[in-house]
């Protein structure tokens, strides 16, 4: 791993919808010294063409294969991206929800892990309960009317929701782990300040996971 002083530092947070993963990130970049980049989900499917979205938000079940094929592209380009960025010594926060249930493994995840070898990462997994999830979800977001969906009384939490909580975390290799329904955005922001402060656990989650195939 490269411990350039000239190299930026790089922070994935990764995590269901509406797990808190963008307050994370916003927090990160309001309070942390130095520029960080935000290069997560939505930046990326803002420059993603319609007919190709949700792009690297595309939910667990296997749903839309026409657009697999495509997808593992995108989160190269990204991954590829992001490593340009802490390469010119900017910093980098991108909030993500990678899993691997598509119609067949991708195995997306490690080969995102193996393009920033040469780099110092701290993958952070965004925990929250599904009733908190689901309380959020009631709540309207502008520009977001009309992506999540919500329950009822016959279904109270929707399979595709439970599909994120259940593979969202797979296979769960962290370096560390917040849950943002007892902590505030501020609050898991500082906790992940204080684990780059320690520093990185070696081996770190992306050199663990880069080994996986």
């Amino acid at each position: 791993m490269s411990n350039d002083s000239h190299t930026g530092q790089i922070i994935i947070l990764n995590g269901a919808p509406r797990s808190g993963k963008s307050s994370i990130a916003r927090a990160i970049q309001e309070g942390f010294e130095g520029p960080w980049i935000n290069l997560g989900v939505d930046t990326y499917n803002a420059m993603t063409p319609k007919r190709y979205l949700p792009g690297l938000g595309l939910r667990p079940g296997g749903e839309r294969p026409e657009l697999e094929e495509l997808v593992p592209f995108l989160y190269a380009a990204l991954y590829e991206s992001i490593a340009i960025h802490a390469g010119l010594g900017l910093n980098v926060v991108a909030d993500l929800g990678h899993h691997d249930s598509y119609s067949q493994p991708l195995g997306i995840l490690g080969d995102c892990a193996r393009r920033l070898q040469d780099f110092s990462v701290l993958f952070v997994g965004v925990r929250c309960p599904i009733e908190t999830i689901m309380q959020r979800r009631e709540v309207v977001q502008e520009g977001r009317e009309t992506l999540y969906l919500r329950g009822n009384e016959e279904t109270p939490v929707p399979e595709p929701v439970q599909r994120w909580q259940d593979e969202v975390h797979r296979p769960g290799i962290y370096d560390m782990e917040v849950d943002t329904s007892v902590l505030t955005a501020l609050e898991c922001a500082e906790a992940i300040r204080h684990q780059l402060d320690l520093g990185i656990p070696e081996p770190s989650a992306f050199e663990r996971l880069a080994g996986l195939r």
